[in-house]
C-alpha cells in the first residue's frame, strides 16, 4: 500500500472514474420525475402507475409492465417508501433500469437510472488537475451550537433547505478562509463551494469532503480531492448551490474540473 500522496491521488481518481461510470452511477440518471407533475400517475416511458399517498408512493403494475419488486416479478399494488441505499439496491427494476423512489421536503419523485443512458455511453473521463501538495492543508471544524438551515437554489432551479453543522477554518495560499459545512452521520464535514475558477476553468461549483475530525476538531482540507457534483454528470440531480460565504476569492486550481 503506497504512502506517496501523488500515487494515492491517482488511485483515488481511478476509483472515482469507475464509480461515476458504473452501470448505475451518476451518468446513468435519465430523469427525476416529480409525481406532482403527473396527477394520473403515468410517468412518460416508465412502466407502472406511480402516485404519492401521504408518507409513501403507491405503485400499481400489470404483467405487461415487466416490473420486479425486491427481485421478484410484480403485479398488483404496493406502497413504497424512499429508497435509502445505493441505486443498485433499489427495490423496483425494469429490466436493467433501476427506478428509485425519493422524497424531498414532502414531495415524492421517481428517478430512472438506465445503463444505456447517452451520457454514460459518451463519457470519456473526468478532467482533474494532478496532485499538488500545496492544496492540502490542516483545517479545524467548529460545530454550531444548534442546527441551522439555509435555503439555497438547487440545480433544478428550486430553492430547498441545506442543513449546516459548523464552520471549517483553514489557511490556503496565505489567506485565512472558512467554509460553512454540513456534517454527515459519521461526523465528516461536507461543503459546497465555488472559487475564482468556477464557471471558467472548472464546473460552476464543487463539493469537498474532508475526513472526520479528531477530538480537537482537526482535519485535512485537501482540494486535490475536490469533487464534481452529481449534476455535472446528469442534468436530473438536485445539487445545492454554495450557501452564503462559500465562494472563495482565490482560484482553486486543483481537483476535479469537468467531464470529458
Amino acid at each position: 500500500m503506497t504512502t506517496d500522496a501523488s500515487d494515492e491521488w491517482k488511485q483515488w481518481h481511478e476509483r472515482r472514474t469507475a464509480q461515476v461510470s458504473a452501470p448505475h452511477g451518476p451518468l446513468a440518471l435519465t430523469g427525476t420525475h416529480w409525481l406532482e407533475d403527473y396527477p394520473e400517475g403515468r410517468i412518460p416511458d416508465t412502466p407502472g402507475r406511480w402516485t404519492a399517498d401521504g408518507d409513501a408512493v403507491v405503485l400499481t403494475a400489470g404483467e405487461d409492465d415487466g416490473l420486479t419488486v425486491d427481485g421478484k416479478p410484480f403485479t398488483g399494488e404496493t406502497r413504497l417508501g424512499a429508497d435509502p441505499g445505493p441505486v443498485t439496491a433499489a427495490r423496483v427494476e425494469a429490466g436493467e433500469r433501476r427506478l428509485v423512489v425519493m422524497e424531498r421536503e414532502g414531495a415524492w419523485a421517481v428517478r430512472d437510472y438506465d445503463p444505456a443512458a447517452p451520457a454514460r455511453r459518451a463519457f470519456k473521463g473526468i478532467h482533474a488537475t494532478p496532485h499538488d501538495p500545496r492544496w492540502s492543508v490542516e483545517g479545524h471544524l467548529t460545530p454550531y451550537g444548534e442546527r441551522r438551515t439555509v435555503h439555497v437554489e438547487n440545480a433544478d432551479g428550486r430553492h430547498r433547505g441545506l442543513a449546516l453543522g459548523g464552520v471549517l477554518a483553514f489557511t490556503l495560499d496565505g489567506q485565512d478562509l472558512t467554509l460553512q459545512v454540513s456534517v454527515r452521520g459519521d461526523g465528516s464535514p461536507w461543503a459546497v463551494f465555488a472559487d475564482a475558477t468556477s464557471g471558467y476553468t472548472s464546473y460552476r461549483f464543487r463539493f469537498l469532503c474532508p475526513p472526520v475530525p479528531d477530538v480537537e476538531g482537526t482535519t485535512t482540507v485537501d482540494f486535490n480531492r475536490a469533487l464534481l457534483p452529481p449534476c455535472a454528470f446528469a442534468d436530473h440531480f438536485l445539487c445545492p448551490f454554495p450557501p452564503p460565504g462559500n465562494t472563495l476569492g482565490l482560484a482553486v486550481e486543483a481537483g476535479e474540473r469537468g467531464v470529458a
